[in-house]
């Protein structure tokens, strides 16, 4: 396995700047933020690493001998919009950057793309499958074509009022990771696995290790606390982020021991990337950057 960290964390630094702090620590990998250039929808989004609307030849040829300089790997490219998004056009322009990013991944040589499914937030699962299969099953033949496969975080997106009630992202559980791989049986089109979504929902964060094993290709190491004195007051049907907080790994309530018995018995040999989203080391860079290295710290016990 490689441990590495997600971009997103670190929008004050360059690409270079990036790899080279990772490099520094002793990270093996960075998944890199490939947002289009501008203002950020969200908290964690509008990270521009690597501008893929305007990337060049020579553009490639410098990220790959960047590569080789600071000997850190790039574990996938990142871009989580809301490809099934109400409004047709919004859909349209976020699928085409999705293509864009699939053939920047390709020409620098990069296996893995990672992003959401998206959902229409107003409506049920059923009625959001047939638009899922007319946006997704071209977009993982596109993948397959680039020679590119696509890791969907399992995400709910469900956080805020404008996510209510169903959220930004249908691909949440096990029976609906079940029934897309099903309709898209394609070997390019697996999952992003974060272990913190499942807890908040109150799912067993292990099991889905074996038994979508072979469509694992990508993992986010983020921890969860979820605040009892909180749900007691409010219930599980208020907004989620009103009885849970994101947190580093090893502050919160996943046994990360546990967690690394069960992925190495799987064969997983992937990257495993740090993602911060834990407001109590949000202030500054330098205690962003504090958080990575404490992470990478505590998760390396785990791993060989």
């Amino acid at each position: 396995m490689k441990l590495g960290f997600v971009s997103a964390i670190l929008p004050d630094l360059s690409l270079a700047e990036v790899l080279r702090f990772a490099a520094a620590e002793g990270f093996d990998c960075v998944e890199v933020m490939c947002w289009p250039v501008g203002k950020a929808e969200r908290r964690y989004a509008g990270v521009t690493h690597i501008d893929v609307s305007t990337l060049t030849a020579t553009q490639v040829d410098e990220i790959k001998q960047l590569l080789a300089e600071t000997g850190v790997s790039i574990s996938g490219l990142g871009y989580y919009p809301n490809p099934l998004a109400p409004d047709p056009e919004e859909a349209a322009t976020y699928v085409e950057h999705i293509k864009k990013v699939i053939q920047a991944a390709e020409r620098l040589g990069i296996k893995t793309v990672n992003t959401f499914i998206g959902r229409d937030w107003t409506k049920s699962v059923e009625d959001n499958w047939c638009r899922f299969l007319h946006t997704w099953r071209p977009l993982v033949a596109f993948a397959e074509e680039h020679g590119v496969r696509i890791g969907i975080e399992n995400c709910p997106m469900l956080f805020t009022a404008d996510e209510w009630p169903g959220g930004k992202n249908l691909a949440t559980t096990p029976s609906i990771w079940r029934r897309m791989f099903e309709e898209i049986p394609s070997p390019n089109f697996g999952l992003n696995y974060d272990p913190s979504h499942m807890v908040w929902q109150q799912m067993d964060y292990l099991k889905p290790l074996r038994e979508f094993a072979d469509r694992i290709f990508h993992i986010h190491a983020k921890d969860v606390r979820i605040d009892r004195h909180r749900l007691d007051e409010v219930g599980i049907l208020a907004y989620p982020l009103q009885f849970h907080t994101p947190k580093l790994p090893g502050l919160g309530e996943i046994d990360w021991g546990k967690f690394f018995s069960v992925l190495t018995d799987t064969g997983y040999d992937g990257p495993v990337c740090i993602e911060v989203e834990d407001r109590a080391y949000e202030g500054t860079l330098e205690s962003r950057k504090a958080a990575l290295k404490q992470s990478g710290r505590y998760l390396r016990q785990f791993m060989s």
